[in-house]
């Protein structure tokens, strides 16, 4: 007679994924669905998952989160709109930033496909900030009272993450869109310059896109596939798959970067540069929390590092992550109370761009 196997312990905390979620890092996070809900190995776990058994819970599927996943791209599409009504009253009436960086897109008919890029871009922030958010609160010690239940936010995560990949999609769809429709020459030509300029990294070079492009375009080739993963989870194994997802942060940091340096509302110093960077206060806290708190006991910081040479390496590793987290907290604080956020104080000398084609 043998005996029964060990009873598995209960995971600590669910793992959903996100476009920009973060993990442990600089930045970082593990958020999925739960062990009951994915039929997954334990967090600890790195064996694959075996079979699930008959009439159990379903595991979330990429078509169901995609069902699920309407009502938030709606008030997405929603926010969208109404960001775009702003940017282009702005122009109309001169009082955007934008005019002083490149004064030929006062003719706000003109470039309004532009403005409904930059409208989508904003809100692919927007949405990548919750994913975050609610992947920071899923990831750690969770708080007793909840707006919504743990499987429900998980959802909501789930799909949060799979509208942020769509609406940087269409941002920079629209942009690659804007260029063809101002481009004179033949529509086999503009379609692929366009096509080069906004998705190949290095394609775009003029003025400060020869940076702020490659960044955003490697958020997006970034977000598709570390979003997507959590699909094939159970195929990959979750210690693989946690690793992995560890990376999604970096999506959100490229965007904020990509959104500092070439979104034209934010050139200069101000109040709304520096809400950009107001919002990243509580995901720097929620982050400090998770690390502090974390929901694995493996995850937790011994007072003493351990005696053997693996076990020092990653007790400095943890302890680096932790300070790396407080000093990033406190740079956003003296940046948000001082107001120096390193926004452009006068306009470009250059301020041409491939988007002028008189």
């Amino acid at each position: 007679m043998t005996n029964p196997p060990p009873t598995p312990e209960p995971a600590a905390a669910a793992e959903t994924p996100g476009s920009a979620a973060p993990a442990a890092p600089g930045t970082g996070h593990e958020a999925a669905a739960t062990t009951a809900a994915t039929g997954s190995a334990e967090p600890g776990d790195s064996r694959t998952p075996g079979p699930r058994p008959p009439g159990g819970p379903k595991r979330p599927t990429l078509r169901s989160d995609l069902r699920a996943s309407w009502p938030d791209g709606l008030v997405a599409l929603l926010i969208t709109a109404a960001i775009f009504v702003l940017l282009y009253l702005r122009i109309r009436a001169k009082t955007s930033s934008t005019l002083t960086v490149m004064p030929f897109m006062a003719d706000a008919g003109g470039f309004w496909m532009y403005f409904l890029s930059q409208a989508f871009g904003w809100s692919a922030l927007l949405w990548a900030w919750g994913t975050v958010v609610l992947g920071l609160m899923l990831s750690g010690s969770r708080p007793g009272r909840l707006p919504l239940s743990g499987p429900r936010l998980e959802r909501l995560h789930r799909t949060t993450s799979l509208n942020t990949i769509a609406l940087i999609a269409a941002h920079a769809l629209l942009f690659g869109a804007e260029l063809v429709r101002h481009d004179t020459a033949s529509w086999n030509s503009a379609l692929a310059t366009a096509f080069v300029e906004s998705l190949v990294p290095g394609g775009y070079d003029s003025g400060t896109g020869r940076i702020a492009l490659p960044i955003g375009q490697a958020a997006l080739y970034l977000a598709i596939p570390l979003g997507l993963l959590f699909y094939v989870r159970h195929r990959i194994g979750p210690r693989t798959w946690r690793v992995l997802h560890r990376c999604v942060i970096v999506v959100y940091v490229l965007s904020v970067w990509h959104t500092l340096l070439y979104g034209t509302n934010v050139w200069y110093d101000g109040w709304f540069r520096t809400s950009v960077w107001l919002l990243q206060l509580p995901i720097a806290a929620l982050l400090l929390l998770r690390l502090a708190r974390p929901a694995r006991r493996s995850e937790k910081l011994p007072g003493r590092p351990p005696a053997t040479a693996g076990g020092r390496t990653r007790w400095a590793l943890r302890l680096g992550g932790r300070l790396a987290v407080v000093a990033v907290l406190v740079a956003l604080v003296a940046v948000v109370a001082g107001g120096h956020d390193g926004g452009r104080g006068a306009p470009p000398e250059d301020t041409s761009s491939t988007h002028n084609h008189d």
